[in-house]
């Protein structure tokens, strides 16, 4: 099964400058946050009369934890102890491919990390904390621009501009030239383009000439090709970030990592300051990070499942879009018949004016019938027809899921 979307991103490059601001109606609350998958709250606040218990598939989270170790109490009652941040690092190190610890920050999810890498250049608003190769500075004088690959997760382009960073959201990496920072998702949320590792250095190379930084996102990383990954080559100037919630299914334990040269992660220790990362989180992370076994068979089960899924979608009527083994991204297309027997086509480009059609017809309909079934999906109010759907995690949400979408 490829994780490559097939989708042409570029057909939604005219609504990027719309994607921090257009909510569409009822995707986030009225204070104008971000919206992102799991806000089971206001789920039940749209839907009161929906069965539960409520089947979250609005994230692309495991739906089979890592069963969680004993924890011993001081891990509650006491500082967490360097040894054991560092014994997280070490196994963070191995399970990642990174050359030592020293190339791995712990922090309390990447959401955190990515809350604070804008701080690590210069912005027109203030100077860079700290001295060090990644800081851009344009010595002709021009203010520098980051570039987002997008469509992405949202958050990175909303940190960068709180920064006062001026933000591009681009679609290709050709746009991405003359950038002094770029961000890049891979595999990318929510369509899963990959991008090989070896363009990704190039590009990493280059920059580093002129003083720039590549962040890569590889927050689902942990399912596809291990040869996808960044981190083993580690080139200068680079951040790669990885998940621990996602894969593990542990969103709640709040963990995540920037793999970088020691110089530039000690950078990002001192920013995150002590203690970053809970006792307990500390304990529960090197203990799955050191469970190969587990992994292993996770990501058979995952990738299994995932196809499961394509064809239950495809059967109802739509065209599989893209995604990863831990999600998979829907377009629907109402001209099919639904829930009968229609051959996947996973590598089916859908034209602007089918897209339209879904989100006018069938999209925003179904992602309500689905919440009246007390099934949560993710809608993208910056292109409507997109619904993406996460993994069940048993045959009765397997079963919940196939009768509200084929009645």
């Amino acid at each position: 099964m490829k994780s490559n979307a097939p989708i042409d991103e570029a057909a939604t490059a005219g609504k990027a400058h719309e994607r921090r601001f257009a909510l569409a109606q009822g995707d986030a609350p009225a204070h104008g946050v971000i919206p992102h998958g799991g806000a089971l709250d206001e789920a039940e606040r749209r839907w009161p009369n929906a069965p539960q218990p409520w089947i979250d598939l609005s994230t692309g989270i495991n739906p089979v934890a890592y069963p969680l170790p004993a924890i011993g109490a001081g891990a509650w009652t006491r500082l967490p102890l360097a040894s054991e941040e560092r014994a997280l690092r070490q196994a963070a190190a191995a399970r990642y491919g990174a050359m030592s610890a020293d190339n791995v920050v712990a922090a309390p999810g990447t959401q955190a990390l990515i809350q604070i890498l804008p701080r690590l250049v210069a912005s027109s608003r203030q100077p860079p904390q700290g001295a060090g190769e990644t800081d851009i500075a344009d010595p002709s004088g021009a203010r520098s621009w980051v570039a987002v690959l997008s469509p992405t997760y949202a958050e990175h382009a909303a940190a960068w501009r709180r920064e006062g960073h001026d933000v591009r959201e681009v679609t290709s990496l050709a746009e991405a030239q003359g950038a002094a920072a770029v961000i890049i998702v891979n595999p990318n949320n929510p369509t899963g383009r990959l991008i090989a590792s070896d363009t990704l250095a190039e590009w990493a190379t280059s920059l580093a000439r002129r003083g720039g930084l590549l962040v890569v996102d590889e927050a689902f990383a942990d399912v596809v090709d291990t040869n996808a990954s960044l981190v083993r080559r580690l080139p200068p100037s680079t951040i790669v970030l990885r998940s621990f919630g996602k894969m593990y299914g542990l969103a709640g334990v709040r963990l995540g990592f920037a793999i970088a040269e020691p110089a530039l992660a000690a950078r990002l220790v001192g920013m995150l300051g002590p203690w970053a990362v809970s006792g307990p989180a500390l304990a529960i992370g090197t203990a799955a990070l050191d469970d190969s076994a587990w992994l292993e068979a996770a990501r058979a089960r995952l990738a299994a499942d995932a196809a499961r899924l394509d064809a239950l979608l495809v059967r109802a009527g739509c065209v599989i879009a893209g995604g990863t083994p831990l999600y998979r991204l829907a377009v629907w297309a109402p001209d099919r018949p639904q829930c009968e027997s229609v051959p996947s086509r996973t590598n089916e480009t859908i034209p602007a004016q089918g897209r339209a059609n879904a989100e006018t017809d069938t999209a925003l309909a179904l992602a309500n019938r689905l919440g009246e079934h007390g099934i949560l999906v993710r809608r993208f109010a910056y292109e409507r027809s997109w619904l993406r759907f996460g993994i069940p995690g048993s045959e009765e949400a397997w079963q919940r899921l196939e009768n509200a979408l084929c009645t």
